[in-house]
């Protein structure tokens, strides 16, 4: 019996659409041996694992943890030695808030060879779905894409600079800390800045609010819109509706 290499490779599965993920990331599925996934990436996906390999779920539903991360490091590292080929599948980018580097470091550190496939990251992806783009020649130059709670549970301090700058903010994880981030936007005199809240982006359970910075919380409360969320903060939030009011001047050009 030939001994199989122990391997991790960190696949990203996209924002939620199946449709998403790359052709390369398939192409890994179906060589892989056993594959962690979780939480946010669409099961429609295991459909294209190896039949043969052993699927475990290390996500997060609800507040509870199946695996904490040191064991999720373990158990990578102890399934690559007794079974080979470890595909770790992430929702969006591995390397965007997805602790795909931090991964690839401890199984590094045991002997493992490592790998990654990227993905397509919710930060751009989402927004992209709603005919938002984070950058529009005369809205943006450029974008920040931020974490809205860090390690340590609290506001990044990056979100306060954003603030004072042109440029598109994409938050992920903020929908907790939407009121803090509301007056830092405020604090700089951005009441009327457009913001846009996606709930589930490009999926099928997908809600949406938009809203300025005065307004936007209401629109939440209303919409009953929470985790998984982006938040989108800027002038090109304004061109979805440009799009929209483009289609409709187009059809009723038709029908005059």
């Amino acid at each position: 019996m030939s001994i199989k290499t122990p391997k991790l490779t960190v696949v990203g599965a996209g924002p939620g659409d199946v449709d998403l993920i790359t052709v390369k990331a398939i192409k890994v599925l179906k060589t892989a041996d056993v594959v962690l996934y979780d939480a946010l990436v669409n099961e429609e996906l295991l459909d294209y694992i190896n039949p043969e390999a052993e699927q475990i779920f290390v996500g997060k539903r609800r507040g509870c943890y199946t695996y904490q991360q040191d064991q999720i490091n373990e158990l990578i590292v102890a399934r690559a030695k007794s079974s080979g080929h470890v595909v770790r599948l992430k929702g969006g980018d591995p390397f965007i808030f997805g602790r795909g580097a931090e991964e690839m470091e401890y199984a590094a550190g045991f002997g493992l060879e490592v790998a990654v496939v990227p993905g397509i990251s919710s930060s751009i992806a989402v927004a992209a779905y709603q005919n938002i783009p984070l950058t529009k020649r005369g809205s943006a130059e450029s974008f920040w894409v931020i974490t809205g709670t860090t390690k340590e549970h609290k506001i990044s301090n990056d979100i306060e600079l954003a603030a004072k700058s042109n440029a598109t903010i994409v938050v992920l994880m903020g929908m907790s800390k939407l009121p803090q981030i509301v007056k830092l936007f405020q604090a700089e005199g951005k009441n009327d800045l457009p913001v846009a809240i996606i709930q589930r982006g490009t999926t099928s359970q997908e809600k949406l609010g938009i809203g300025t910075v005065d307004t936007i919380e209401s629109i939440v409360a209303e919409k009953e819109l929470k985790n998984p969320a982006i938040i989108v903060l800027g002038e090109v939030v304004k061109h979805r509706q440009t799009i929209l009011d483009i289609k409709q001047q187009y059809v009723n050009e038709l029908k005059g």
